[in-house]
């Protein structure tokens, strides 16, 4: 019985999840953005996530001229899913609208031809080819050990030699993409106009100001204040009130 209740319990709140969402559909067509934006939001109240979810909101909201909480939902959308082409488009569109403008510094070196490796997958990928690949060895590994053909055994230890280099390869790629996930934490600036300061408190010397939509990077925590860098490498504190971050 209480099997059937949890299964009842499950059906529903997953079948309100799908009309919240279909609901701010429908409203959006209608060009009625501050509805969809609260049926949208009423998914997300169910723990109900998606990448789509958040790109249709940050719509919703670059539709309603609210820069910050469009591109913090077209960041959220990427990080369910990095290869959303649509949030990635509509992202930089949003971006055009925010008044800071911070150059971005191109990483170099070999550390960048590793990220840029890594980064062609999400971490869980990367390990669920690790699991494929693991299968395959053993397979081949089976293969080598009942083969009574020379050519088929060396064929077989060959074939098990290249996949372990391979695996080794795929396991150190989910690590690192894992690391860099983990380590790295976006945020956007959700106050209009915000002080960035050289120190953490409130005395502390201005070094520049920052507007709503500009995305930063937190770094250390103390008290109210978070260390954040911008995409240009500048560093400051500022107020953890005035900062949203993404990977919440």
């Amino acid at each position: 019985m209480k099997n059937i209740l949890y299964i009842l319990l499950l059906s529903t709140q997953v079948f309100f999840a799908q009309n919240g969402f279909e609901k701010g559909n429908e409203y959006y067509q209608k060009a009625k953005y501050k509805e969809a934006v609260t049926a949208y939001e009423s998914v997300l109240t169910e723990s109900k996530h998606s990448s789509e979810l958040y790109y249709n909101l940050g719509n919703a909201y670059y539709k309603l001229n609210k820069v910050a909480p469009s591109i913090y939902n077209y960041e959220k959308a990427l990080v369910l899913n990095p290869k959303n082409n649509d949030a990635i488009n509509n992202l930089k569109f949003a971006q055009k609208r925010t008044i800071d403008e911070i150059k971005v510094i191109p990483k170099v070196g070999f550390a960048k031809l590793i990220r840029d490796f890594t980064g062609i997958y999400h971490y869980n990928t990367w390990a669920w080819i690790s699991v494929g690949l693991a299968m395959t060895f053993l397979l081949f590994f089976i293969g080598y050990y009942f083969s009574q053909i020379t050519l088929s055994k060396r064929i077989f230890f060959f074939g098990m030699f290249l996949l372990f280099f391979i695996i080794l390869i795929s396991v150190s790629s989910a690590i690192f993409e894992k690391s860099h996930f983990d380590t790295e934490k976006p945020a956007i600036v959700f106050a209009e106009r915000t002080n960035v300061k050289s120190e953490p408190r409130d005395g502390g010397k201005p070094l520049f100001t920052l507007h709503e939509g500009t995305k930063v990077y937190v770094f250390e925590t103390i008290g109210k204040w978070k260390k954040v860098q911008l995409t240009d490498g500048t560093e400051g504190w500022i107020e953890s009130s005035a900062i949203k971050e993404v990977k919440q």
